[in-house]
């Protein structure tokens, strides 16, 4: 699967997609992550990107040339749905990611945005949903857009090496949304705490119902 993501700040993403399971799901072409700076795409002799709200008001609001322009040049290689990583938007959800990565050879294309947002008119002529990731308001899209590229592509087979791993995770369909059971691993004791005798026990049948009794 193909993620495109615009920002003005490339450099944000640079040590996620370097390490860990998203780097291996890289190297190993479970997924594909482009990143693409918008002021590469202004016409603006001083490379602006922004300018005052019509109406007033505080701070700046992300222009409307270089997003369009380099909204259409990223479509011409990724067909996918564009989502504007927005506090505005409908709130990303395991359920919601799960149904995203079933998306098959369609991409992604995540709009990060800066300042007071963006111009409307992109968003009307553009964009294809809203997302968000919490009722709260961050600096930027690119936090957002991390988070969805992490939950929709460790569902994507092959990701996590082990499928299973994904399909007993909290708000997975398994548990039938419910919070994860507790993990143990060795040692046995730690600082008077004890690994519950069942999961010693090795009776696999005891433990599934163990596990399931202890899903919150």
């Amino acid at each position: 699967m193909r993620f495109d993501i615009l920002t003005i700040f490339p450099n944000i993403f640079d040590s996620y997609l370097n390490e860990s399971i998203i780097k291996r799901a890289i190297e190993a072409g479970h997924i594909e992550i482009h990143v693409h700076n918008i002021r590469d795409y202004t016409k603006d002799k001083h490379g602006k990107v922004d300018d005052i709200p019509y109406g007033g008001g505080p701070g700046m609001v992300m222009t409307p040339q270089p997003l369009y322009d380099c909204i259409q040049a990223v479509k011409k290689e990724n067909p996918g749905p564009l989502i504007y990583m927005s506090p505005r938007g409908k709130t990303l959800t395991q359920a919601k990611a799960t149904k995203m990565a079933k998306n098959g050879n369609k991409g992604f294309i995540l709009l990060c945005g800066r300042y007071e947002g963006i111009d409307q008119r992109i968003i009307d002529l553009c964009v294809d949903e809203e997302l968000s990731i919490g009722k709260y308001v961050l600096t930027g899209g690119e936090l957002p857009a991390m988070v969805f590229v992490d939950v929709v592509s460790r569902l994507i087979p092959g990701v996590l090496g082990d499928d299973e791993s994904s399909a007993e995770e909290s708000f997975s369909p398994a548990l039938k949304g419910k919070k994860e059971y507790p993990h143990y691993t060795r040692p046995a004791s730690f600082k008077g705490l004890e690994v519950p005798e069942i999961l010693r026990s090795g009776d696999h049948t005891k433990i599934k119902k163990w596990r399931e009794n202890n899903c919150s």
